[in-house]
């Protein structure tokens, strides 16, 4: 399993790599996690706990619309829109969507 760190305290662990034990397309395992209403409102709370340039608006946005049919969501687009620090998503021959050890823990179960 892949591990990125992007600085000596954090640890970041391969969602990629994770998925890849569920289907032959991470990607679409790990959209699909992403849209879900409970997991919006986790990557919220842990951004509030952890980073103070999360854009709290952008959030409340995505929360009303997770869980809805037509809601989707990239980590490219939760990182860009909201300024999360907590997922990571890497090009690349080492690439692919890293998130922090908590981040990854919940996505593994």
């Amino acid at each position: 399993m892949g591990i990125y760190t992007q600085d000596f305290e954090n640890e970041f662990i391969s969602l990629t790599d994770i998925a890849r034990y569920k289907s032959d397309d991470p990607t679409a395992v790990i959209q699909n996690w992403m849209r879900n209403r409970d997991v919006i409102e986790f990557l919220g709370l842990w951004e509030r706990l952890h980073n103070s340039d999360f854009k709290l608006l952008e959030f409340e946005g995505f929360r009303k619309q997770a869980g809805s049919n037509t809601f989707t969501m990239l980590p490219k687009k939760w990182i860009e829109a909201t300024n999360a620090i907590g997922i990571v998503s890497k090009a690349g021959c080492y690439g692919g969507t890293y998130a922090h050890s908590d981040i990854a823990m919940s996505f593994a179960t």
